[in-house]
């Protein structure tokens, strides 16, 4: 892992992943790039450089160079102070869209990991709303690390790693044992079986030594757990041994086959309270 972008609008959830992303690009000796968007209505993301055109809608623009240079005062602050704790930081801000800009940061830096702090829906909120970490999750190109309010520790010690145990989940797999190398962790290998999709205990057990043989983990369990739906059976689990972060694989759907189906990954992240990692399988 080289490079970690962290996306910022300077709430306390963003800091929290600020301090969260800081402890994985320490252990890792990654670069992390910090990231603001200020947002304007477009599906496009353009570098700031400080010059504004004042022709048109002169009130907006002259609104939109404070932000700016409030952002760059923030920024700068919070980029000196990650500096000055031995920390190997770039700054980036962009005027637009926040997903747009997180995308293209992503492709322009080749990005490893990207760390989001967000916060839980309702099931209404679901239905009416997107949201910018929704749309990273099931489109990045990299694995997702996701993080609530007051998370119970940011030392992921205890990983919880739903798994399909399928031959597209191998660059996130590869990404699981470096988490574990990282933070010396335990990592729980979980099958969540529901009605609609069951499997013998036997068979799953196997299955799951031999995933974890091939992974070369060194500290594992293994567990099968039973529930109505996958992504109650993720969290009610991950509860159950106090994990400190879940992962999982997505399969990134979009459009109106994500609308019949939903995510299971984008359920999790925003109704369990514990950071989670993410990852598209193509």
């Amino acid at each position: 892992m080289k490079t970690i972008l962290v996306p910022t609008d300077f709430s306390k959830t963003a800091q929290l992943a600020v301090e969260v992303a800081a402890d994985v690009a320490k252990r890792a000796e990654a670069e992390l790039i910090l990231l603001h968007v200020i947002e304007e209505p477009s599906e496009t993301s353009l570098n700031i450089t400080g010059e504004v055109d004042l022709s048109e809608a002169w009130e907006d623009k002259i609104f939109t160079l404070k932000l700016i240079e409030r952002s760059k005062k923030q920024m700068a602050r919070l980029f000196h102070e990650l500096r000055d704790n031995g920390l190997k930081v770039k700054q980036e801000m962009r005027l637009g869209t926040a997903f747009y800009g997180i995308r293209d940061i992503i492709a322009g830096h080749m990005v490893d990991l990207v760390v989001m702090g967000t916060e839980g829906r309702s099931k209404i909120e679901e239905m009416i709303i997107g949201s910018n970490t929704e749309k990273v999750i099931r489109q990045a190109k990299c694995p997702v690390l996701t993080v609530h309010q007051n998370p119970v520790t940011t030392d992921f010690k205890n990983i919880v790693y739903a798994t399909a145990m399928a031959k597209d989940e191998k660059v996130f797999s590869g990404m699981i044992r470096c988490t574990q190398e990282l933070y010396d962790s335990t990592v729980h290998l979980l099958r969540i079986n529901t009605p609609g999709n069951f499997q013998r205990d036997v068979v799953i057990r196997k299955y799951m030594h031999d995933f974890a043989k091939k992974l070369q983990l060194k500290n594992f369990t293994i567990n099968i757990f039973n529930d109505l739906t996958e992504e109650e059976g993720i969290i009610y689990f991950a509860d159950s041994v106090n994990a400190d972060l879940i992962a999982m694989a997505t399969h990134g759907r979009t459009g109106f086959a994500h609308l019949l189906a939903g995510s299971i990954a984008e359920d999790v992240v925003f109704h369990s309270r514990r950071p989670v990692l993410t990852f598209i399988t193509k």
